[in-house]
């Protein structure tokens, strides 16, 4: 069964955080400039980037537009998803759907020990790797069918 480390090694490896002191301002500007939905909220404590959250668009939609408050004036640690769901790198992407579907989570932060950021999956890069896997299948089973394989 394909694993969350199949999937990392196929895509690039830059997630983009944000630390729970900024404002949520400069957020929003950092995922505009990369087309991004979703940052990912690390602390750098020890040498190392540990998840401690998780902001996105609903967090903005919800906690910032909603509430009619400034985005200047308030800090990602106030408006952030705290709960974070996080995969190791050896979880089968079976079992990350069913959390992603099961959570209504979007994005899944990859980690490995004390939460150490790895990656980042999202749930298009799931389908993605779903879709070309089975491209995969259907021109083998093709050639097969026609005595091409």
């Amino acid at each position: 069964m394909p694993t969350v480390r199949d999937l990392l090694s196929g895509k690039s490896s830059k997630v983009h955080t944000t630390r729970p002191g900024a404002t949520v301002l400069d957020a929003i500007h950092k995922m505009n400039e990369h087309g991004i939905g979703a940052l990912v909220v690390t602390d750098g404590g020890g040498g190392c980037d540990r998840v401690v959250g998780m902001f996105t668009e609903r967090d903005v939609l919800r906690r910032v537009v909603c509430d009619e408050r400034a985005p200047s004036e308030i800090m990602v640690a106030e408006v952030m998803t705290e709960n974070v769901a996080c995969t190791g790198p050896r979880e089968d992407l079976d079992d990350v759907k069913t959390v992603m579907k099961n959570r209504r989570i979007r994005h899944l932060p990859v980690c490995g020990e004390d939460n150490e950021l790895l990656g980042m999956i999202s749930i298009g890069d799931l389908n993605a790797y779903d879709a070309s896997h089975q491209e995969a299948t259907i021109q083998f089973l093709n050639d097969y069918v026609y005595g091409r394989a």
